[in-house]
């Protein structure tokens, strides 16, 4: 499986705090006034909508609507290089009957649209059955974030004037920087879920995302960096305490690579850093913890609830309800508040990243964690904001007691095999451990290694606990949505390591 886009950094940058924080009835409004009023739709012509799908003993229902408008701004030598705009909307129909499931969707938001795509999907129920609960808002979910529109929350020009401002922050810092890139993200959405139990629910989705590369030379070697971040906020997130950060992070990763020596290859001592090394977490465990691979039997995880299957110490969560956070949802996509879920507690495994369909047919709890890319996409179990609770060792405590090791700050690209839950990571920025110090950068250090079998690795866990800077995209079953990683330093002993001496 592939890896979610890569990483700007491993450093988390605290965010400004959100103005106008959007009510559930408030987000109710806006996307009625949106999604259902402009093209003659109410709660009555949805719930006959509904009603005509049970009315072949379907067991569940739902209807999707989403409204988003996103743009993008890239930099380049100082001038703007490309811009985009995008308008989507439609609704997505889904019809659920034991273990099948039919969907349709359409990007013309009507009633006829409905009706057909209605007619389309109750064809997978049984003669006969009943009809649906009468909908009635619900106020579900929390105020994880604002209701501000980041585009119209800056200017273009001063959309431009941010990429220019951290250009300048970073070609500020040192002389050897020869190229610098800068993209800027927003997006607005709008989303309204209808439900044939009679739940109905809707969210306000702002998402920002800045990105920074930069790239150095010297002696004709030529090295790159990069950083970043965002989080479910407006323009007015990127303070210049902000950007200087980026671009310190990005240069500072660059030049260390410049000075960057092979790696060294072998089964070996690891430490991880804080932040978003918690990347992989996310793929080599957290992928495995998803319901659907588990009512399958495909997981290395699976029928395992309650075993030990992680080293004492080791808690790993998955969090929806995290403000402004980038894999934060007041509801997930299928209407349901999202929860702060205990994975595995103390090495001992607890539960599974569940949506609505496999918590039925698993007869587990719902935890909020039905995601979907879009309208014209169905909703599976995907995880939100994941990470691995701290513990008690100072980071600079768990650095001094490897002998020989390597230490890995940040991470490029990679790939997990779910299954088995084998995985192979390069790393981005790594450093020698030699006596209990960080002596000397390397380059192209790859780590290999099995999900499972790693966490049971883990000797010693810091108190640093970080976030990742809100980078994270996470791809499957071709759909990519936002998400969050973290954890705090690790120990991982006997880890397979990958080098270029």
């Amino acid at each position: 499986m592939n890896h979610p886009a890569a990483p700007s950094t491993a450093a988390s940058v605290a965010a400004p705090a959100a103005a106008g924080l959007a009510l559930p009835g408030e987000a109710f409004e806006m996307a009625q006034a949106q999604l259902l009023t402009p093209y003659g739709l109410d709660l009555a012509r949805l719930d006959g909508v509904l009603g005509h799908i049970l009315g072949r003993d379907v067991d569940f229902a739902d209807l999707y609507f989403q409204y988003s408008r996103s743009e993008g701004w890239s930099l380049e030598e100082g001038a703007v290089k490309s811009g985009s705009f995008h308008i989507e909307q439609g609704v997505g129909v889904r019809a659920v009957s034991g273990e099948r499931t039919a969907f349709a969707y359409s990007d013309d938001i009507s009633l006829m649209a409905l009706q057909k795509a209605a007619e389309a999907t109750r064809a997978i129920g049984r003669q006969g059955g009943q009809g649906s609960a009468a909908l009635a808002r619900l106020q579900t979910g929390g105020a994880l974030y604002s209701r501000q529109d980041p585009l119209a929350s800056l200017p273009d020009s001063a959309k431009i004037a941010l990429l220019e401002q951290v250009e300048a922050m970073a070609r500020a810092l040192d002389p050897r920087i020869t190229q610098v890139l800068a993209s800027l993200a927003g997006e607005f959405e709008l989303v309204l879920v209808a439900r044939s139990d009679g739940a109905l629910a809707a969210d306000v989705r702002p998402l920002v995302r800045l990105s920074l590369q930069v790239i150095v030379e010297q002696g004709g070697r030529r090295e790159s960096g990069s950083a970043g971040g965002g989080g479910r906020s407006d323009y007015r997130y990127f303070t210049p305490a902000v950007l200087e950060e980026y671009a310190r992070q990005a240069v500072g990763q660059a030049l260390t690579n410049l000075d960057a020596g092979p790696a060294p290859a072998g089964n070996m001592t690891v430490v991880l850093g804080p932040g978003w090394p918690g990347i992989l977490l996310h793929e080599a465990i957290g992928h495995g913890l998803e319901g659907d691979f588990n009512r399958k039997g495909s997981s290395a995880f699976a029928g395992r609830i309650g075993e030990r299957v992680a080293a004492p110490g080791v808690t790993v969560m998955d969090d929806g309800t995290l403000q402004g956070r980038r894999g934060s949802l007041n509801i997930d996509d299928e209407g349901n508040p999202t929860h702060c879920t205990t994975l595995i507690e103390d090495g001992i495994l607890r539960g599974y990243i569940q949506d609505s369909l496999n918590a039925r047919l698993m007869q587990m709890p719902l935890t909020g964690n039905g995601r979907r890319e879009s309208f014209a996409h169905l909703p599976m179990p995907r995880m939100t904001n994941t990470y691995m609770l701290g513990g008690s060792h100072a980071p600079e405590e768990i650095i001094a007691s490897v002998k020989n090791g390597l230490y890995a700050s940040n991470f490029g690209g990679g790939q997990v095999d779910i299954t088995s839950g084998k995985f192979v990571f390069s790393t981005a920025e790594a450093w020698l451990i030699e006596d209990g110090r960080l002596t000397r950068p390397v380059k192209g250090a790859t780590l290999i290694g099995n999900g499972p079998d790693v966490l049971t690795r883990v000797s010693m866990i810091g108190n640093d606990m970080r976030l990742d800077a809100g980078v994270g995209v996470c791809g499957k079953e071709g759909q990519s949505v936002p998400v969050g990683v973290g954890q705090p330093t690790l120990r991982i002993d006997g880890l397979t390591v990958g080098g270029t001496a």
